[in-house]
């Protein structure tokens, strides 16, 4: 278990660097009295430094990815949406009864919290893969099967936990990689669409009222106007 108090330059390490200089002494001072609550020492300081890259987008305040760890710290060890809401933020559940706020209103207050970016983006992080949360039980599945392929005595039994083997450990397919490649049009490329569909219906004309022939039409030199570009 760590007793050990949080540091400025701990806690702005695993933030981005364009969210460090926010990290003053006062925020620090605020994180420790926190983690000298036993509830929450180990559990709350381990949030803090894990999940800090949520902030590299820059649309959350510090103070908001305190709080929100903080709550998360508390539904991680049990405690439900309004009871981790009230202990994240007693301040402010206080002003709420003073106010005379139904218990719904609260209870209201607290779910909409819980259904928050921030909170969903940390809730994200702590979410262990399937796979690996589950790996000891694939490895026994792999063992069993292996055992029935040597020894079981029916042949189909055999073949089938030999095919499940082969298809639980064959290599991984490589998948092809897909260009996506898109362009938004201006209004050079809708001017040009229209010129051209212009001259086409033009030269169409000239040629049904015999004023110009097939070959004049491809010997035809188009004239561009130069544009100077300037830096």
């Amino acid at each position: 278990m760590s007793t050990e108090l949080l540091t400025r330059e701990q806690f702005q390490k695993v933030l981005p660097k364009d969210v460090r200089s926010r990290v003053s002494d006062e925020v620090i001072d605020g994180i420790n009295k926190l983690l000298a609550q036993p509830e929450l020492r180990d559990s709350f300081r381990e949030n803090l430094l894990s999940f800090g890259s949520v902030m590299a987008d820059g649309k959350f305040k510090l103070q908001s990815y305190i709080d929100a760890c903080r709550y998360v710290s508390y539904k991680l060890m049990g405690s439900g949406a309004l009871e981790s809401y009230i202990k994240t933020f007693p301040d402010r559940y206080q002003r709420l009864l003073n106010e005379g706020t139904d218990d719904k209103s609260i209870s209201a207050y607290a779910s909409a919290y819980n259904k928050t970016i921030l909170v969903n983006k940390i809730f994200e992080q702590t979410l262990v893969p399937t796979h690996v949360l589950n790996a000891d039980i694939y490895q026994k599945a792999i063992n069993t099967q292996a055992y029935l392929m040597m020894n079981a005595n029916s042949e189909k039994v055999r073949t089938d936990a030999a095919n499940s083997i082969l298809n639980a450990l064959k290599r991984p397919e490589v998948s092809k990689m897909e260009l996506d490649i898109s362009y938004k049009e201006d209004k050079t490329l809708s001017d040009l669409r229209v010129a051209t569909q212009a001259l086409v219906e033009q030269q169409k004309r000239m040629l049904e009222e015999k004023i110009i022939n097939a070959k004049d039409i491809a010997e035809a030199v188009i004239i561009s106007k130069e544009v100077e570009y300037v830096d």
